[in-house]
Formats: structure tokens, sequence, C-alpha cells
């Protein structure tokens, strides 16, 4: 079970961050806990990145793609820590996605099937407060007004964290 959530995490993460035409090969770091550290080299530099699918999923919906969030290092751009959530469905649009992590509530903005952080700031302070957390909760809308509610564990991700930084040399 471990060895098909790394294969397809590697796979969907890779998809929506390079583009199944521009991915070159995926490498695994390794897994940690509940999340998964990842790097390939892009055309102009390192891409790491780590990602984890929830422990629990909700909603009144029939059909459902992949779910997972990511954390994105890109070396070319000099971009750290890019936060995205990605629903396995088109958000309602113009929606706003709620993210919650223990007292913490970040609104994230929506375009397709991806919620992102509006700012690097906030971005950081996600990763912080997921860094310092237990389980985060994701609540968003579909293009169908079905609400969903996604748990994940933070198990490992401070681990994750630490093994994409070091593989994309950020101290």
């Amino acid at each position: 079970m471990k060895n098909l959530f790394i294969y397809l995490v590697s796979f969907f993460v890779t998809v929506v961050i390079a583009g199944s035409a521009m991915a070159q090969e995926v490498e695994i770091i390794d897994t940690y806990g509940d999340w998964a550290a990842y790097s390939f080299q892009e055309k102009g530099g390192k891409v790491c990145y780590m990602a984890s699918t929830p422990t629990k999923d909700e909603g009144k919906y029939k059909k459902r793609g992949d779910i997972f969030t990511i954390v994105t290092h890109r070396l070319a751009e000099k971009s750290f820590d890019v936060v995205s959530i990605v629903a396995g469905y088109p958000y309602l649009k113009n929606s706003k996605v709620k993210l919650i992590i223990g007292n913490k509530t970040f609104s994230l903005f929506t375009h397709d099937s991806t919620a992102w952080a509006h700012d690097n700031s906030t971005d950081a302070t996600i990763v912080k407060a997921m860094i310092n957390g237990n389980k985060m909760i994701v609540k968003g809308s579909s293009s169908r007004k079905t609400k969903t509610k996604d748990t994940y564990s933070l198990s490992g991700f401070t681990a994750a964290h630490k093994a994409i930084n070091k593989a994309c040399s950020r101290k």
C-alpha cells in the first residue's frame, strides 16, 4: 500500500507541477509518516516537493478524482514553500477554500481544481502551522456546490519538509 501511495502521489503531482511533457524522471527522496518527498529537474533548475493524501474525505459526491496537498520549492524561480490543494473536482467559480490547522484558519483562492494561498507570506505561515500541527482540515465547494471536508495527518510533515529543503539546498 505504501508503494502504491508513493507511485500515485508521484505521478499525479508531477503532472500538476510540471506537466507530463516537461517533467523529467521524478526521484522519490523518501516517505515520512503520511508525507512523501520528491525531486526532479526541469528547465532552469531543480524542483523539490512533498505531498500527502487525506486520511479522511467527506462529502455527498458520487465521483471524485485524486485529492492531495503539495508543498513545492522551485530553485530557478527562487520560490519556496508554495502550498497547493488539489480537490479532485473543479471548485465552484470564485469560491474560497478554508484551510484549518489547530486554531488557525486560512482562506485560499481557487482556480479549476486547485487552491492556493494569496501570497508567499501566507504560504510561509501555513507551512509553519503545518510543522507545528497534528492535522489539517480543508473545506471547499465543488462547481456543483457539493461541500467537502478533507482531513490530513501532519505526521511526517516536518521530516519531509526538512528532506525537500536539503534536496534543494535550502537552509
